[in-house]
């Protein structure tokens, strides 16, 4: 992909920030008013998927009111028809590609939330670790910007694997409990990002029916995924794989 020297700018900043030491918060923070520049686009918000509640959580918002996003927590993420379909896709997605413009603009959802703050074209990525929704970047533009591209979603895509290890870390950091992923290392040992999502399910001990139905794969695409794990990691067995990390932890 090439970027503009402006973009570049932008996405090195994003990354130094990806880097640091923020909490779960400030790591959110950061990311969504930069990729407000990047993308140019004028609203921000991120939740955390709280899986005991079955609702969205610790909200961080650019952008958007106060009021208007206490009417989106407490009535429309229960009455949302857009976001539970990107939140399975894994991966940077326009709101449109899975809800056509002209017809989101029909519904409850755009008129009494959307558009009461201005939101119109939208651009969503979901982070998990282990399975679980550990935050979200929900990107918007305004009425008078034209739609995201795919080119905007390969952007945030390949920012995404570093927004996953940064709030991994902040996460631990707060629970004073580090523990390495393989999502954290996936490029040093040659993982795709899905591979990684597997490893780390079986270090948890998951069975394939759990690990199935967490990322939504099928049986036969696990086993790829987890030949593929074996390979490229020289183990055999999912018992060697938490050891693997915790030798890796070691030499961090």
């Amino acid at each position: 992909m090439n970027l503009t020297e402006d973009e570049s700018k932008l996405v090195f900043s994003i990354m130094h920030d990806l880097s640091g030491e923020f909490d779960h918060s400030e790591v959110r923070q950061r990311v969504g008013q930069k990729l407000l520049d990047l993308l140019k686009a004028d609203h921000f918000a991120s939740y955390v998927w709280d899986d005991a509640s079955q609702e969205f959580v610790s909200c961080v918002q650019l952008n958007m009111s106060d009021d208007n996003l206490r009417t989106y927590e407490g009535y429309f993420q229960f009455h949302d028809p857009i976001t539970p379909v990107l939140q399975k896709r894994r991966k940077a997605t326009p709101v449109s590609e899975i809800m056509r413009h002209d017809r989101l603009v029909r519904t409850e959802f755009f008129n009494d939330f959307l558009k009461q703050d201005g939101l119109c074209y939208g651009l969503n990525y979901f982070a998990f670790d282990r399975g679980d929704n550990i935050g979200d970047l929900r990107i918007w533009r305004g009425a008078n910007r034209e739609d995201f591209t795919q080119r905007d979603a390969q952007i945030v895509d390949a920012i995404g694997p570093s927004l996953v290890n940064a709030l991994i870390r902040a996460r631990s950091n707060s629970a004073n409990a580090p523990s390495l992923r393989f999502s954290q290392i996936a490029l040093d040992v040659g993982f795709t990002v899905r591979e990684a999502e597997v490893a780390d399910l079986l270090v948890t001990g998951q069975t394939d029916d759990e690990i199935c139905g967490k990322l939504g794969f099928s049986k036969p695409t696990l086993r790829t995924h987890i030949a593929a794990i074996f390979r490229k990691s020289g183990l055999n067995r999912r018992s060697q794989l938490a050891l693997f990390l915790a030798e890796k932890n070691h030499h961090l």
